[in-house]
């Protein structure tokens, strides 16, 4: 079995825990068995940044996202989409890594009934498809993912080259270059970057 996600592991700055988690596993338990799927994107929300739910400060919907490394911030997007993000740095700093697509390892069967039917590929393909896929909503928002029985992340690391390029789906900042992906991996969600630079280690 993998190894659990340490809570240092994930207390830096939203922009490196971003590019560190892409090769990490999202794993959950439930009553029909356990889910692993392998997450293959990422994109960071630091605290300065003007599309960030913390920009403005805490509220009663954010508020996971200033607890300790380590939560997980479930939101709802459009009223419709639950999406899954992890809490970093420090507590009371509101930054989190907005978790955008997996590959499934385990617990397909499972999945597929959740997603109603579609192609394995779309499975976890995109942020909401990947909650729902998992079955966590606004119930799972606070829960702990390296002590969790319910939710957990495993260590792991990338199956080829992480690149950087920009965000999707929002409308401030967008040119900054926080979305990190597997090159060339066909669970990385749509719009595919086209431009995508190395991302390494600093």
């Amino acid at each position: 079995m993998a190894a659990r996600a340490r809570r240092r592991d994930l207390a830096g700055p939203a922009t490196e825990v971003a590019r560190d988690l892409v090769g990490w596993t999202l794993a959950a338990r439930s009553p029909q068995g356990v889910l692993r799927a392998m997450i293959v994107e990422t994109e960071a929300y630091p605290p300065e940044d003007p599309a960030s739910h913390a920009f403005g400060g805490p509220t009663p919907r954010n508020g996971s996202m200033f607890g300790r490394p380590g939560t997980l911030y479930v939101y709802v997007s459009y009223g419709i989409h639950h999406c899954c993000n992890v809490v970093t740095d420090r507590i009371d700093v509101g930054s989190a890594v907005l978790l955008r697509a997996a590959e499934p390892t385990r617990g397909i069967a499972l999945m597929r009934a959740r997603r109603g039917g579609v192609p394995d590929r779309d499975l976890c393909r995109g942020p909401g498809r990947l909650a729902a896929a998992f079955g966590l909503d606004r119930r799972h928002d606070g829960e702990d993912l390296v002590l969790g029985r319910t939710v957990w992340l495993e260590r792991g690391t990338p199956p080829g080259r992480v690149v950087a390029s920009p965000r999707v789906g929002i409308r401030r900042a967008v040119d900054r270059p926080w979305r990190f992906s597997v090159a060339g991996s066909p669970w990385v969600s749509s719009p595919r970057p086209v431009r995508g630079r190395a991302s390494t280690p600093p």
